[in-house]
């Protein structure tokens, strides 16, 4: 299900591909700030390649979404942030701050975020 959509639907799908560009690039901010602050764990491999992968899968749901316009796309993008609600409420609630590598604020940020990019994900890929 993808292609010529009316036009009210085909703006929710082009929205969806701009808050998920943002939110790419908030993540990528993040991530090179944790890296040049030598917090980032290396432990999966050098931090760079996580940059350039996370990059081209901004780019790649960027384009399904805004060019393709498919629902797919936008539910398992949808799918995938919703899988990250375990670990952002874990490091924002419940982990002791002598734990903590980063200050709550930072998983509550997170978790705001990622709110916003699902309901314009769900917009685009449920809404009729």
């Amino acid at each position: 299900m993808s292609g010529r959509w009316p036009d009210a639907r085909a703006a929710k799908f082009r929205q969806a591909a701009f808050v998920y560009l943002h939110l790419g690039i908030l993540y990528e901010a993040a991530t090179w700030v944790m890296w040049r602050e030598g917090i980032l764990p290396t432990r999966f491999g050098p931090p760079w390649v996580f940059m350039v992968l996370g990059g081209l899968i901004v780019a790649g749901v960027f384009a399904g979404l805004y060019r393709w316009q498919n629902v797919w796309v936008a539910r398992a993008v949808w799918l995938v942030q919703a899988f990250r609600f375990p670990a952002l409420i874990k490091q924002a609630f419940f982990v002791s701050a002598a734990e903590a590598r980063l200050p709550p604020a930072f998983y509550i940020t997170a978790m705001i975020i990622v709110v916003i990019s699902m309901w314009a994900l769900a917009r685009a890929g449920w809404d009729v």
